[in-house]
């Protein structure tokens, strides 16, 4: 059992690690988002973290991203999805699918998550700059999410060799 410092300090961590991964690559869309790995991070949070601290890591991390790049305008609405994203990705994992196989647990729980950054996003931006121009961002959006199940499944791989406990 880690205590609440240790809880605290992976989270920071996470939080961080999402935050630089979401940075590191960024190509930009019609609407002003981007493309960026961080998803990869922020489904590791979800894995490995407790619903509330994986919802904080996802959160901050991904609207600390937003703020640093320029995108302010995006970090409330990303807050609130990144963090959904975790949480969704953390209780289906642990709780629905924990009788599956840990692959195909984190695939289904990753890929729902990733529906509902798609369709998160298009709304933020539909009402934004309208739902025509959010349309054409939805294509971007399911690569970043396809590559963040990816990455996020090879990054819980490297966690979860490395005997550190969550």
């Amino acid at each position: 059992m880690k205590s609440t410092t240790q809880r605290i300090v992976f989270t920071a961590l996470l939080t961080a690690l999402v935050c630089v991964a979401t940075m590191i690559i960024k190509i930009p869309l019609p609407s002003k988002g981007y493309i960026n790995i961080g998803d990869a991070v922020v489904l590791l949070s979800g894995w490995l973290l407790s619903p509330l601290y994986g919802f904080l890591a996802a959160g901050i991390g991904s609207a600390l991203a937003d703020i640093f790049s320029g995108y302010i305008i995006y970090a409330p609405a990303t807050f609130v999805i990144k963090g959904i994203m975790s949480l969704l990705s953390c209780i289906l994992f642990k709780k629905v699918f924990l009788n599956s196989k840990k692959v195909f647990s984190r695939i289904i729980s990753g890929l729902i998550a990733e529906i509902v950054m798609v369709g998160g996003y298009f709304l933020f931006e539909g009402l934004l700059y309208g739902f025509m121009t959010a349309a054409a961002n939805i294509p971007a959006n399911a690569i970043q999410g396809t590559a963040g199940i990816i990455l996020g499944l090879l990054l819980v791989e490297v966690f979860e060799k490395s005997r550190i406990e969550f």
